[in-house]
């Protein structure tokens, strides 16, 4: 199970592309707001026990201070992904309080509003151990190719003056 964590519900808007790709590959999720400044007893409590709940990966977003992710971390030996969440300074403040862990606490970090490729890293840590999970994401990562594919096709029927392809 992953589960999302967001700082309030306020990251909603961005961590929904998390839990949208994790039902789009049928892997179980929760999703929780828990803060770091205003819950910290609920979110060390999370952390502790997140592995004994059958979460195997955690997915954290948190802006501004973004704290969040790395209290997790510090209380669980379940990988962590954050996501800096954009706010303040365009989020850069969020992602530099993300990825500059201290030494024995990682946490991935993907970017700014980056929720959808946090699941889709969890869905591959996932997948080392899962087969048919595995299969889904090589078909999802083959149908980006096609749409790539389908776009350069479009783009070679657009005619100008100089174009030579």
């Amino acid at each position: 199970m992953v589960s999302i964590i967001m700082g309030s519900t306020s990251d909603l808007p961005v961590m929904e592309k998390a839990a949208a790709f994790l039902d789009q590959m049928d892997i179980p999720f929760e999703m929780n707001a828990l803060s770091a400044h205003r819950t910290p007893a609920e979110v060390e409590q999370f952390a502790l026990n997140a592995q004994a709940r059958g979460v195997r990966v955690i997915i954290a977003g948190a802006g501004m201070a973004a704290a969040l992710p790395g209290v997790i971390a510090a209380n669980t030996t379940v990988p962590v992904i954050g996501v800096p969440i954009k706010g303040m300074l365009d989020g850069l403040d969020a992602m530099l309080s993300i990825i500059q862990m201290p030494l024995g606490i990682p946490v991935a970090t993907v970017g700014v509003n980056g929720a959808l490729n946090a699941a889709i890293l969890a869905a591959e840590m996932l997948a080392l151990s899962d087969q048919a999970l595995s299969v889904r994401l090589q078909a999802y990562k083959e149908g980006l190719k096609q749409k790539i594919v389908k776009a350069n096709q479009e783009l070679s029927q657009i005619k100008y003056k100089n174009k030579v392809n």
